[in-house]
């Protein structure tokens, strides 16, 4: 009897230690998903709290011209409605395109005011609010700039991908936002520092004389989901995709760790690739911050890297577990010259034929 005790007490342990080696690799995997699926259902619940109820709209499937050139697409003014009275904007994150238009019924929209090519449009839709004002909505299939007119008559629409306005196009992601605060260290959430250096690297851009299209995530504390900060990218058919972020230790304890890591796709094996290009950054922004090379690191368990389907880089600037470069990291200067370094990695990877 203690004898098929002692086997099946030996067979358990020996079980156990073969579970324990097969998980405990995964255990870092299976915490980044778990943390990954509740930031996207923080986004989600944020998206679905700013929704407005919209109703469908047609659009004549038809050529259309004015005076001098064929447009893809062509709105109707509403009576006593100028050009002018109009707001239009693109929110390049969801693909979508808002027309707001002053003193506009429901009778409207049920005349067919849209007419043109519906080839880049995946759904249309519009609102009419309790005040007469109107709002058409309209998703596109992929990332667009507007060239806009208008006339007495009718506003005019033409669509353009980024790379006939570009020569190249970049896609720049400040990670977490909103009720997603990343890593929190004494009251600094890592969604501020990741955006700060994110405002810091537009402000480059924006005074720059290359001809770069720089798309972001987000410029302010919202919460794009995982999906569309990568859509952005794949969309926008972007040559670059950079995400910046903060470490911190497993534990979340301070510690002496310190330095710059940057994560890659490991799936992405060409020349010029995910690997490569996040060797650009890291050598980069250590040069321009003077901080520990801490090396690259396979990153296909995070969503928006195994589904990038361009160069992508996620950058982890700093440890914010780390006394001094949490200081770092929370100052202006210090986010200034992690932007700094992030741009001329750009340019060096597009010198370097990406």
């Amino acid at each position: 009897m203690e004898e098929k005790a002692m086997k099946f007490a030996t067979v358990t342990a020996v079980l156990l230690m073969i579970i324990v080696c097969v998980l405990l690799p995964k255990l870092p995997a299976i915490h980044t998903w778990a943390v990954e699926r509740e930031e996207e259902r923080i986004a989600e619940a944020e998206l679905a709290e700013q929704k407005i109820t919209m109703s469908d709209l047609t659009i004549k499937n038809t050529e259309v011209a004015d005076d001098t050139e064929q447009r893809q697409l062509r709105l109707k003014l509403p009576a006593g409605v100028k050009g002018s009275d109009i707001t239009i904007s693109n929110d390049y994150v969801t693909q979508t395109v808002r027309i707001e238009l002053p003193q506009t019924e429901v009778s409207y929209f049920e005349n067919d005011p849209l007419t043109g090519s519906s080839n880049h449009i995946d759904n249309l839709s519009y609102a009419v609010s309790k005040g007469s004002s109107g709002l058409i909505e309209i998703t596109m299939d992929q990332v667009y700039e507007l060239d806009m007119d208008y006339d007495d008559n009718y506003y005019y629409f033409d669509f353009l991908t980024p790379h006939e306005v570009y020569d190249k196009v970049v896609v720049v992601d400040a990670g977490h936002g909103g009720r997603a605060p990343g890593a929190t260290k004494q009251g600094i959430n890592e969604k501020d520092i990741d955006l700060g250096i994110v405002l810091q690297l537009k402000a480059i851009f924006d005074n720059s004389d290359e001809n770069i299209g720089v798309y972001y995530t987000r410029t302010d504390d919202s919460n794009p989901t995982f999906d569309q900060r990568v859509q952005l990218a794949n969309k926008s058919q972007a040559d670059l995709f950079i995400s910046i972020h903060n470490n911190s230790t497993k534990s979340g304890r301070m510690s002496s760790t310190h330095g710059t890591q940057v994560m890659y796709s490991e799936s992405d094996t060409k020349e010029l690739g995910s690997k490569a290009f996040a060797q650009i950054c890291l050598d980069h922004v250590t040069e321009a911050l003077e901080s520990r090379d801490k090396g690259l690191v396979e990153g296909d368990e995070i969503y928006i890297i195994r589904t990038s389907e361009v160069p992508v880089a996620l950058i982890e600037v700093g440890f914010m577990t780390n006394q001094e470069e949490l200081n770092l990291l929370n100052s202006t200067d210090y986010q200034k010259k992690a932007a700094e370094g992030v741009y001329d990695a750009v340019l060096d990877a597009f010198a370097k034929g990406y």
